[in-house]
């Protein structure tokens, strides 16, 4: 089958064949494409779009390019969650533990962030000594002994769309929901996930900026998940203003173990309480979501989950003492605040902008390459609908150049709006896809 036959297929708007693309998959897992025949079809894909049932081959071509997990064999439900990511979003490291001290599997793969924070990996290492590039034999002893492992996607899972998103991310053709929805979830079916709760957010501070699109990728890969064997239910979630108060790396980690010892940000718990209970009922353990909720707020409440991450923490190479005394992290050398400059509320909060500003830091990376500094962010003291007066801290900033000081404050600064006026409050969780709303 040649590559020249297939891209003019798409290109001319027609639909392919599961063999036509499964030809496409495993040119770029074996390298038989060229990369200007990859970048060609992507193209074509981006501007014709993929039907469900071929955007359903190519996740399961792509899954199918490397090693699959077989999970089964485990005493438990092994199910997964995924968010398409945003400002403060660190719920990954509070809903595994609680998912898995409530009898759930959760065999975790994850990336690094590329824009304004560090993805799971990177927040992870904040942590002294914890390895993610566990190979699958290590991954597997871990989640068996533990109920989590979160570790970095191996050369042997789903290659094909680790060459294909290198190609994506550089033609411009990421944004299209087929192939966001299969680079997602071949990932997830080759870990050997048998369910998979999403988290798919809409916002200023999200991929998708408008909840239509968001919605509609959510509902995408709900179809996709569900047509390949895989358990898929998603949230579509708020992301106008930052999850939580930290945005750094370590600082989302603090926050994360504060959050399990009952003292995290109440929008943050609010989200990690809900995903959670959504993975434990799609794992058949409890029978409604109500119930699910009680047996999340159970292991939170008692210390399990908490228990759960300690362990996590010291089976994968890194220091338990983290979960009690704050200090073994590494600290940024210096710090600042930003305060308010009149009376009034907190009308608006640009999550893009304090995402941005806590790049500028170096608490993020603009390329592959950029080393991310775990130390530096930035903690919110005020968020939307607080009332505040002249002088008070409105954020607290760790940084390590002063020479970067000066920008970021700048962006913080004007991505909060005060005003006389209480804005009116808005629900974190939009709405629920592919499964009982209760």
């Amino acid at each position: 089958m040649r590559a020249v036959d297939v891209i003019r297929k798409k290109r001319d708007g027609q639909p392919l064949d599961r063999d036509e693309v499964r030809a496409f998959v495993e040119g770029a897992a074996t390298g038989s494409w060229k990369d200007y025949q990859l970048t060609a079809l992507l193209m074509a894909i981006w501007i014709r779009g993929m039907s469900a049932e071929e955007t359903a081959w190519l996740t399961r071509a792509m899954a199918d390019s490397g090693t699959c997990l077989d999970l089964r064999d485990l005493p438990g439900p092994a199910i997964d969650k995924h968010s398409t990511g945003g400002v403060g979003d660190k719920t990954s490291l509070i809903l595994a533990p609680l998912a898995a001290a409530c009898g759930v599997y959760v065999p975790m793969m994850s990336g690094r962030g590329l824009g304004h924070t560090g993805g799971t990996l990177d927040k992870l290492e904040s942590i002294p000594g914890f390895r993610v590039g566990l190979s699958l034999d290590e991954f597997r002893k871990v989640l068996r002994s533990t109920g989590l492992a979160m570790i970095g996607q191996t050369a042997d899972v789903a290659p094909a769309d680790k060459k294909l998103y290198a190609l994506r991310d550089v033609t411009s053709t990421v944004e299209s929901i087929p192939l966001i929805t299969a680079s997602i979830l071949s990932k997830k079916l080759a870990e050997g996930a048998t369910g998979l709760v999403m988290d798919v957010k809409s916002g200023r501070g999200a991929f998708m900026k408008d909840e239509a699109s968001a919605r509609k990728l959510a509902a995408s890969i709900v179809a996709n998940g569900n047509a390949n064997g895989l358990q898929t239910e998603a949230l579509l979630t708020a992301m106008e203003s930052p999850l939580g108060n930290a945005v750094g790396n370590s600082l989302e980690v603090i926050e994360c173990i504060e959050t399990l010892k009952g003292r995290g940000p109440a929008d943050l718990e609010e989200l990690s309480v809900d995903l959670a209970a959504r993975m434990v009922r799609l794992g058949g353990l409890a029978g409604t979501i109500a119930q699910a909720r009680a047996k999340v707020r159970a292991a939170l409440t008692s210390g399990a989950g908490l228990e759960k991450f300690r362990e996590c923490i010291e089976r994968q190479g890194g220091n338990p003492k983290v979960c009690d005394d704050y200090a073994v992290f590494p600290v940024a050398p210096h710090t600042t605040s930003l305060k308010a400059d009149r009376d009034g509320h907190i009308t608006g909060m640009d999550a893009e902008s304090v995402g941005i500003a806590s790049m500028v830091l170096g608490a993020g990376r603009e390329s592959a390459d950029q080393w991310i500094d775990p130390t530096v962010g930035i903690v919110l003291k005020k968020k939307p609908r607080d009332s505040v007066v002249a002088g008070e801290e409105l954020a607290e900033i760790h940084y390590r150049d002063s020479a970067r000081l000066a920008d970021a404050i700048e962006r913080l600064r004007k991505s909060i709006t005060i005003g006389d006026m209480m804005p009116r409050s808005t629900p974190l969780i939009i709405d629920v896809i592919g499964a009982a709303k209760g």
